[in-house]
C-alpha cells in the first residue's frame, strides 16, 4: 500500500497505522477472530503449498459486479481435509469443486472453509475449482484504501483498477490470502466490453473476441507473484513499447496509457529506462525478465502491482508536482515511476511474509529514491534528499506492526525507514561494500517470502557489523537516539541516550575540526581533546539528535 508524502499528506501519513508493537509502550489495540483468520497460517492453510492458479473472470461494469473462477493448483504438505479460501464480502464463492465433484463449504466471515472428499497424500499435486461473483468493494481512497475504483475517462470510456495491499486481493478475487505463500505462476484471463482492454500481469498470450462481443484477454505470469501484486487495468488503453538493455539481455518494455495521453506519456516515461539503469546498478537484475516490465495508466495515484506497475501522477515529476523532500531533488524525477518501479526489487522481488514487516517494503524502496538521485546527481544530492524527507517522521509507533493479524506499523516506515538504512550505509562506510549487500539481497532473497529477522541477519553477516540494537532501536521503539555530550578538563565525554540498553551505534563526527570515529554506548566514555574551546559536529547523514550538557 503506498503512503506519499506533501503538506496535505502528513496527517494520512502519521496516521498509516496506530498500530505496533515495540519495545516501548504501545497503544490498547483489540483484534478479532477475522484478524486472526486473515492474518495468520491457520491449520486450514498450512498443510498445502500453492502452485498454480487461473483466475478467469468477466469484469462488468454496467453493474460492477466481477464474476468467474479461480483454479488452483497444490501440493499436499501434510494430510488433512479442510483448506481455507479467502473471499471478502459482498463477494461470494458459489460453487467449489475437484475432479468434477462438488464440494461442501462454510464461511466464516471473510474465510471459507472447503472439505475435500478425496484422500489428501503427501506429495501429491490437486486442483480445486472456485467459482464466484458478486459486486465487490469499492475504493474509498485508492490505494491506500482499495478495492476496485470504477471510473470514467474524459471521453466517457470506463477505466477500472484493482488496489488491494494490506486490504488484501481476496477483496475482489478467491485466493490463499496470505503472504507467506506466493503463487508460482498464473493465468489471469479478463473479459471485458469489446471496446476496452485489460491489461494485467506477466505476458499478453492471446485476445479472445466472443460472440457476445466482448474480449478476453489473457495475461501469463511465469514468476513467483504475491496476491496483492495481482492486478487488472481497464481502459481505452494505447500501447508503446521498447527494448532496454539489460544486465540480463534485452528487457521488453511496454507502457499502456489512455488514448489521450500517448503524446506526454512518450515524453514522462523515459524516466522508466533511467530507473533501469539506475536499479540494476544498484541492486542487481530486473528480477522478471521472464514477465516483462509494463507501466500502465491507472485511475489512481500508483501501485506496484508486479511487472505490471499503475501510474497515476499526471505526467508530471515530483510527487502529484511537489518535492517530498524540500531539497529540490524531488524534482529532477516522477516520483511514481521511480519509487513504484523500485518495489520490484523490495516487495515483489523479496516480499515480506507477514505485513508486521512491511518495512522491507517500503524502507528500502523510499531509500531507491535516494539512490536513482545519487546515481544520476551525485552523493551530496542524495544525502540532501535523505535528510530532506525527515520531516515526515512522526516517531509515535514503532515502524514494526503486530504479527499474525495482518497490521502493519507506523508510516514512518517510509521516511524514518529509509534514513536508518542510510544511517546504516554510513556505518559500513564502503560504497562497493554497500552496493554488493543490496544486490546480495536480491540475489540471495531471490523470488522468497522473508521476515525482519533473515533481513538484519544478512545486513550484519554481509558487512561484518552487528547492527541488531540499531535495528531494535530504530524498528522497534519511537525513539530517535541522542549523543550526549560535555567537554571538561579537555576531555570530550558522551554517551548515547533516549534508547535501548545495548544501542551502540558508531558515529562520525568533526571534533575541533577533524573528522573522526567516535563508538558511544549507553555507559559514559571519554576522549582526550586538545584546545580550550572545543566543538563537535555530528556528520548530518546518522539519523540521530546530539545534545551539548555544557551548553
Amino acid at each position: 500500500m503506498k503512503k506519499y508524502f506533501g503538506s496535505a499528506i502528513m496527517a494520512l501519513f502519521i496516521s498509516f497505522s496506530s498500530n505496533a508493537q515495540g519495545l516501548m509502550a504501545k497503544s490498547e489495540t483489540t483484534f478479532t477472530h477475522q484478524d486472526t483468520l486473515r492474518g495468520s497460517i491457520t491449520k486450514e492453510r498450512a498443510w498445502w503449498d500453492l502452485k498454480y492458479y487461473h483466475l478467469d473472470i468477466k469484469v462488468n461494469p454496467a453493474d460492477r459486479t466481477i464474476s468467474g473462477s479461480n483454479t488452483v493448483r497444490y501440493k499436499v504438505l501434510t494430510e488433512y481435509n479442510r483448506m481455507q479460501i479467502d473471499l471478502q464480502q459482498p463477494m461470494n464463492i458459489t460453487k467449489v469443486t475437484q475432479n468434477g465433484k462438488e464440494l461442501k463449504f462454510e464461511r466464516d466471515g471473510n474465510a471459507f472453509f472447503i472439505t475435500l472428499v478425496e484422500n489428501q497424500k503427501i506429495g501429491e499435486t490437486k486442483e480445486i475449482v472456485v467459482s464466484f461473483g458478486g459486486v465487490p468493494k469499492e475504493a474509498v481512497r485508492p490505494p491506500w484504501d482499495g478495492g476496485i475504483t470504477w471510473q470514467k475517462d474524459k471521453n466517457g470510456k470506463d477505466f477500472i483498477a484493482s488496489s488491494c495491499q494490506g486490504l488484501g486481493a481476496s477483496v475482489w478475487w478467491p485466493c490463499k490470502d496470505h503472504m507467506y505463500d506466493e503463487v508460482e505462476n498464473m493465468l489471469i484471463s479478463v473479459n471485458v466490453p469489446g471496446h476496452l482492454t485489460d491489461v494485467s500481469n506477466g505476458r499478453l498470450q492471446s485476445v479472445k473476441k466472443q460472440k457476445d462481443g466482448t474480449k478476453t484477454f489473457n495475461w501469463y505470469v511465469s514468476n513467483p507473484i504475491n496476491n496483492y501484486g495481482v492486478n487488472i487495468n481497464i481502459g481505452d488503453y494505447v500501447n508503446f513499447s521498447e527494448k532496454y538493455k539489460g544486465e540480463k539481455g534485452d528487457l521488453d518494455c511496454n507502457y499502456y496509457v489512455l488514448r489521450d495521453n500517448l503524446a506526454k506519456a512518450k515524453e514522462q516515461f523515459k524516466d522508466a529506462p533511467k530507473m533501469l539503469k539506475a536499479f540494476e546498478s544498484w541492486f542487481g537484475p530486473y528480477p522478471f525478465y521472464e514477465d516483462s516490465y509494463k507501466l500502465v495508466e491507472a485511475p489512481y495515484l500508483g501501485m506496484e502491482h508486479q511487472s505490471s506497475v499503475t501510474y497515476g501522477n499526471n505526467y508530471q515529476n515530483g510527487h502529484n508536482g511537489h518535492d517530498i523532500s524540500g531539497s529540490g531533488w524531488g524534482l529532477k524525477f516522477d516520483y511514481i515511476i521511480i519509487h513504484e518501479s523500485g518495489h520490484e526489487w523490495f516487495a515483489n522481488n523479496i516480499t515480506y511474509k507477514d505485513i508486521a514487516d512491511m518495512w522491507i517494503h517500503e524502507s528500502f524502496t523510499t531509500y531507491s529514491e535516494v539512490l536513482f538521485i545519487e546515481y544520476y546527481y551525485g552523493k551530496d544530492a542524495a544525502n540532501e534528499y535523505a535528510r530532506g524527507i525527515r520531516k515526515m517522521i512522526s516517531n509515535k509507533e514503532p515502524i514494526i506492526g503486530h504479527y499474525d493479524v495482518n497490521r502493519e506499523g507506523s508510516g514512518d516506515m517510509y521516511p524514518k525507514g529509509a534514513n536508518m538504512i542510510h544511517t546504516i550505509r554510513q556505518v559500513v562506510n564502503d560504497d562497493a561494500k554497500w552496493k554488493s549487500i543490496l544486490r546480495g539481497m536480491n540475489k540471495t532473497f531471490y523470488h522468497q517470502t522473508v521476515t525482519t529477522k533473515e533481513i538484519e541477519d544478512f545486513i550484519s553477516k554481509e558487512s561484518g557489523i552487528n547492527f541488531g540494537p540499531v535495528f531494535d532501536q530504530y524498528l522497534r521503539t519511537a525513539q530517535v537516539p541522542t549523543l550526549e555530550y560535555y567537554f571538561k578538563d579537555q576531555r570530550l565525554v558522551y554517551h548515547w541516550i533516549n534508547c535501548i540498553e545495548k544501542f551502540n551505534l558508531p558515529i562520525k563526527v568533526t571534533l575541533n575540526g577533524v573528522e573522526t570515529w567516535l563508538k558511544p554506548t549507553t555507559d559514559w566514555k571519554a576522549e582526550n581533546v586538545k584546545g580550550d574551546k572545543s566543538t563537535l559536529i555530528v556528520d548530518k547523514n546518522f539519523y540521530v539528535t546530539e545534545f551539548n550538557i555544557t551548553n
